[in-house]
């Protein structure tokens, strides 16, 4: 078996570099996507994290998994708001309590990797409440932020 590999690799020169290029190939694959798969669930961790606080009334927590910063920008039915602060303000005065914070779901969800720092998230959420159903669609861009996925900017209606 040895003295036929030698053989092949003496007649066949770029058999070794092509065989050799080819596992490389492999491994990077594999890492990439083993890289992919690590962003995918720590920020469905986060919407999760998210999902968890909102349900159990914690608005502060809540907002945790968004960038504390005044460069956040939340795009809603009202317009845009900057800034972390002002983002946790206006749900403060929108769901005063836990009544009218209700339960809330994310379905559907897509995380598309953008590269190593950003990612793209799509889904949609509903709000149940005693009096009410509300639901509607998300986009969110992500950015690793000091090794923690956060939401740097939020589409929701």
């Amino acid at each position: 078996m040895l003295f036929k590999n030698f053989i092949l690799y003496y007649r066949y020169p770029n058999l070794l570099k092509y065989r050799l290029m080819k596992k490389i190939f492999l491994v990077l694959s594999l890492l990439i996507f083993m890289l992919g798969f690590s962003q995918q669930k720590e920020i469905l961790k986060n919407l999760s994290d998210s999902q968890t606080a909102w349900n159990n009334g914690d608005l502060e927590k809540f907002m945790e998994g968004y960038w504390k910063n005044e460069k956040l920008v939340f795009i809603g039915k009202n317009g845009k708001t900057y800034g972390w602060q002002p983002t946790l303000d206006n749900y403060k005065k929108s769901y005063p309590n836990k009544e009218k914070m209700g339960i809330l779901s994310f379905s559907n969800i897509e995380v598309e990797n953008i590269n190593k720092e950003y990612a793209f998230v799509t889904g949609a959420w509903k709000l149940t409440r005693i009096s009410d159903e509300l639901k509607g669609y998300y986009s969110l861009l992500f950015r690793k932020i000091k090794g923690k996925w956060l939401i740097v900017a939020d589409h929701s209606s």
